[in-house]
């Protein structure tokens, strides 16, 4: 894809398709409020920063200077620090306003400091100048300028604190407590700015070992810790809030491991689920009596015992298993895929436990069927990422292959993440897993030394909770 920009803005179908997410995000969410915040107080306020901060999201992801993108980044944090602090009374929303607010100003040095370097190095403020020119020298066979490396790490460091990963993740979960659409603003936009960051330097980053271990390590971990402690959630904001750390972890995962089209695909679909699981949140009690009233939660009543659930034996298991990996194994041949073979892995651990589910149902599907599903969801996938690819230019990039220790890694993580979760899910009983369900309902006490460090360098004075709270 040739790289065509003016001098300010940037022309390219990357940078189109998320001016065209904020658009509908933007549009989605002023349709919401309308009738949401409708008798809320300071509404002429709440107005006035929800659209400086869609303004700010739309002028970062179409422009071509570093320093307006800098701007841009630093106008969202300030607006949506004033949307997260819309309900000035709950202390939780305070303090995790605060905490963000320090965060934000190290992810945003990283970032200035970041640009300084590669301005220094092109002698350009342009980002497509920027990119042509690492594009070249990759090309060329010339490795990244000690100047470059260290761009890249803060560019990567960057990324994880906008995308609320762990250690950096405790305000992501307590600012659940503003008002429904500035949560899924956040969760629905502003936080995968982290990867739209990654994929607009990815000739940069993608060169640079260091940054993609530090994204290897830090997202993988990240993104095993997050998806287990979801599963002790009971609240659903909370919930859907240990999802998006989860979901950002394993969106930058995937370009460590050079699957671009993959985050950029994770990065829309991410987008549409969590504002539509935000905005309809408000629902979960109506749906919980539909379903307690429904007639399939009356099947049975007079015979009980034959409402228990199947455990899984073994075989069950492995026969799932076996058929899911020949699946992922068939498509991947057939479509000639030949990149990190951890992502083909945890779609079939996705899929044996749908085949697992699916097996131990009141009516269980055949072998046949089980099979014809799983290649059809299998190819599915495959074409979504063959038409992502297409959105994205042909980086000159260090595609990292199967099995390799990058790869290993993922695998590792994703099957400890598998093994895990199913225990928690079949055998609580267990001691060691009660104790593990116990340490991650605590959130593996990760945000409260965070806290304490941020409240130590900069106290706050939290308001005094109310009768009514």
């Amino acid at each position: 894809e040739a790289w065509q920009s003016s001098v300010l803005i940037r022309h390219t179908i990357l940078n189109q398709i998320m001016l065209g997410l904020v658009t509908i995000m933007g549009w989605m969410l002023i349709s919401f409020s309308r009738h949401y915040m409708v008798g809320q107080a300071n509404l002429n306020r709440y107005y006035r920063w929800l659209m400086f901060t869609l303004a700010s999201v739309a002028i970062t992801v179409t422009t071509n200077h570093l320093v307006i993108f800098w701007l841009g980044w630093l106008g969202i944090s300030l607006s949506l620090n004033n949307l997260l602090t819309f309900y000035a009374d709950r202390p939780r929303a305070i303090l995790a306003a605060h905490k963000k607010f320090m965060l934000a100003r190290v992810a945003e040095l990283s970032l200035l400091v970041a640009f300084a370097l590669l301005y220094q190095q092109y002698d350009s403020p342009y980002i497509n100048t920027i990119i042509n020119t690492a594009v070249a020298q990759s090309n060329a066979g010339l490795t990244l300028h000690w100047q470059e490396q260290v761009a890249a790490c803060l560019i990567a460091f960057a990324a994880l604190i906008k995308c609320a990963q762990l250690p950096f993740h405790g305000w992501l979960i307590q600012v659940v407590e503003s008002p429904t659409p500035v949560s899924a603003l956040l969760h629905a936009g502003v936080i995968n700015l982290g990867g739209y960051l990654l994929l607009l330097f990815t000739p940069l980053v993608a060169q640079s070992a260091l940054a993609t271990w530090l994204l290897l390590i830090v997202a993988g971990l990240s993104t095993l810790a997050s998806a287990l402690i979801m599963t002790t959630r009971i609240s659903i904001k909370v919930r859907l809030a240990w999802s998006t750390c989860a979901q950002m972890g394993l969106m930058l995962l995937e370009f460590a491991l050079g699957l671009y089209e993959l985050v950029l695909l994770h990065l829309l679909a991410h987008s549409f689920y969590k504002a539509y699981s935000f905005l309809n949140s408000g629902n979960a009690v109506n749906d919980a009596i539909r379903l307690r009233l429904s007639s399939a939660a009356k099947t049975n009543t007079q015979f009980p015992s034959t409402n228990k659930a199947v455990l899984p034996n073994a075989q069950t298991w492995l026969l799932a298993l076996g058929l899911s990996t020949a699946i992922v194994t068939i498509i991947r041949v057939s479509f000639g895929f030949e990149s990190a073979f951890s992502a083909w892995w945890l779609f079939a651990l996705a899929l044996t436990v749908l085949i697992v589910q699916w097996r131990t149902c009141e009516h269980s599907p055949s072998i046949i069927y089980t099979f014809a599903m799983g290649i059809l969801l299998c190819v599915i996938y495959a074409a979504l990422k063959f038409a992502m690819h297409y959105a994205l230019p042909a980086y000159p990039t260090h595609t990292v292959q199967a099995f390799s220790l990058a790869d290993i890694w993922a695998m590792f993580l994703f099957s400890l993440l598998f093994i895990l979760s199913t225990l928690l899910h079949y055998q609580v009983r267990w001691t060691a897993i009660r104790r593990l369900s116990i340490a991650l309902f605590a959130g593996l006490y990760l945000d409260e030394w965070l806290t304490r460090l941020v409240l130590k360098f900069w106290p706050v004075t939290l308001p005094a909770r109310t009768k009514e709270q």
